[in-house]
Parts: C-alpha cells; structure tokens; sequence
C-alpha cells in the first residue's frame, strides 16, 4: 500500500483566498467603528494655549480653558508672595513650598487648575480664611499659592505643565 501525500488541491486555494477575502472584509468594517473613537479635532486642539500676560493686572486672577478645565493664571503682588513663602510647610495638610509651584524667577505668577481637589467644584479666587480661592460646595480653603490650608480637599490645586514663551506670555500644556 502506497503512502499518500496530500496535494495542494484548488479547492484548497479556494479556503485560503476565501478566509483572507473575509479578514480583510471584517478589518474594513471595523476599521470605521475604532476610528471613531478617536478625539475630535477640536479637542486635540486643546493639548495646548498660550496666554498673554500684558493685560494681567496685579492682583488680578484670570481664568482660561484649557482641556475643558479652567485654569486660573494668577498675578500676585508682592504681599501674596510674601504670605506664601512664610508658612511653615509642616502647617500644610499637603506639603509644598511656594517655590516648588511657580516658575524661577517668575513667583508673580502662578498657574493652577482651577478645580477643587474634592470633589471637583470650581473655586472663587480671593475668598476664604487665607485670600486665595474658596470652594463654596464644601468649604476648602486654598491660599495664594493654591495650597490646600482648611477643608476636606485633600491636595493642592494642580499645577498644569507650564513655560514661560516671553516675558508676557506662557504656554499651558
């Protein structure tokens, strides 16, 4: 009895072409449905802004969008800077020293997310026990440095990433 090989037969041709024709078939019509979840345009848009500083009085907090967040870019005099350099980074629930939160050579400025760490509230800029913002929903209090100093926020408002471009503007993101 004579062993017997198997043949490529054009019917197996047929299996092969058949599935790779029903792979790319599938691939095409699901190549829609994972394209779409991409982000849109407009939002990539976003990965970045850049802010004029000029009109930024002393003093002044001036909230932009960035993300679909807002983000407070805040002017502070020279008593808000003092004010924030002398507290005691032990009186902090979330130690950080000023420093650490604006740019060298640039502490006038300081750039924050403007979301309340609690819950994610917006908070009101020169209110609460310390003059930096107040989170009216739960009662956080943040200083001029955007420390977390009273209330059940656990953390500091964010820092976003940050550069200073010119004197006079920066770009968030």
């Amino acid at each position: 009895m004579a062993a017997t090989h198997p043949e490529t037969t054009r019917r197996d041709f047929l299996y092969i072409a058949t599935g790779a024709f029903g792979a790319i078939g599938a691939a095409a019509a699901v190549w829609p449905l994972i394209h779409q979840m991409n982000p849109d345009k407009s939002v990539l848009a976003l990965t970045s802004t850049e802010v004029d500083l000029t009109p930024i009085t002393e003093g002044q907090i001036v909230t932009i969008k960035w993300r679909g967040k807002p983000v407070f870019v805040s002017h502070r005099s020279k008593k808000e800077i003092e004010e924030a350099k002398a507290v005691k980074l032990s009186d902090l629930p979330d130690p950080q020293a000023d420093d650490a939160r604006v740019k060298k050579g640039k502490d006038q400025w300081l750039v924050v997310i403007g979301v309340c760490t609690h819950l994610g509230c917006v908070p009101i800029g020169h209110q609460g026990d310390y003059t930096g913002w107040f989170c009216p929903c739960h009662g956080s209090h943040y200083d001029t440095s955007g420390r977390i100093r009273k209330g059940p926020a656990p953390t500091n408002l964010e820092v976003p990433p940050y550069e200073f471009v010119s004197d006079t503007s920066i770009r968030i993101g």
